[in-house]
């Protein structure tokens, strides 16, 4: 699992069958201090993120492919929670 935050969502016209329907949005993942761990990247969201979101994102593709209900997906990364608040 990994913090990210959401920079906006995507589309795409063709795209494997496991992801009609599905939402996918752009993320940045964040390390230490918010600042990029690596490149950008698409994920899966049933939870309605929105740009600007902090998010708790997996590249586990077993639950991937749990929330596709497919089991021969492409997609590795999914968002699996919403971050309420940072400060403790």
């Amino acid at each position: 699992m990994q913090p990210a935050i959401v920079l906006g969502s995507t589309r795409a016209t063709v795209k494997h069958e496991s992801l009609v329907g599905m939402r996918l949005v752009v993320l940045q993942p964040i390390g230490v201090g918010d600042t990029a761990d690596g490149p950008p990247l698409v994920a899966l969201d049933q939870l309605g993120s929105r740009k600007g979101d902090r998010v708790m994102i997996t590249s586990d593709g077993s639950y991937a492919r749990e929330a596709c209900g497919h089991d021969q997906t492409p997609a590795r990364w999914t968002v699996i929670g919403l971050i309420d608040d940072t400060d403790s």
